[in-house]
């Protein structure tokens, strides 16, 4: 299937079948498990979840595993990382891009996860208003960060990796309020993460 950006083509194409098989490891799903009990401390009465841009469900996972019993959805572009994600997380996964109107559920909590910076940034808006829209209460966005758009070379590969400050487009576009906000370093002894700093926003 042709999608309308060339972002979308090469994350459903053969570049995110190489990202699927990159990302496959019991320490990425114990250093999310981390992460994400550190993201919820501040998110109270959360019973369902939609991940825009899920790959093969390891935030999804590590969720389950965090609150047994929470309900999990995603969106995922490419084909092969969509079939993976159904099988570990047993979720309604769609395979599809996440700059078209979503026809799902309204949730308690929408997140991303290192998706929005590899976003079209003339489409960014399409992707903030299915985070907002699906959400009933929060939204979360763990991005690379840069106080003004920035575009940075990828694997070799230009226009495919842009920096910015997402959440304060969130919060400027549709009024949301800051309720928690924190950064996770590459060299953590613990549990790293790729310098990923993620922002926990309430309507």
């Amino acid at each position: 299937m042709a999608y309308e950006t060339e972002q979308e083509n090469f994350w459903a194409g053969s570049f995110g079948n190489d990202y699927v098989d990159r990302n496959k490891s019991d320490a990425s799903l114990m250093s999310k498990a981390a992460l994400w009990s550190t993201m919820l401390r501040a998110a109270h009465g959360v019973e369902n979840v939609l991940e825009l841009g899920c790959n093969i469900g390891l935030n999804l996972i590590a969720l389950q595993r965090l609150r047994p019993g929470i309900a999990v959805a995603g969106y995922e572009i490419n084909e092969s990382a969509a079939r993976i994600a159904r099988k570990n997380t047993g979720a309604d996964i769609v395979c599809g891009s996440v700059l078209e109107k979503l026809d799902c559920k309204v949730v308690d909590l929408t997140f991303t996860c290192g998706v929005l910076i590899h976003i079209n940034p003339d489409k960014l808006r399409s992707v903030y208003a299915n985070l907002y829209e699906k959400s009933q209460r929060y939204v979360l966005v763990a991005e690379y960060y840069n106080p003004s758009p920035v575009a940075i070379n990828y694997r070799g590969n230009e226009g495919k990796l842009f920096k910015r400050d997402f959440s304060g487009d969130l919060i400027d576009e549709f009024g949301m309020k800051l309720i928690d906000y924190g950064f996770t370093y590459k060299r953590d002894n613990w549990a790293p993460q790729d310098d990923v700093t993620w922002f926990l926003l309430e309507k």
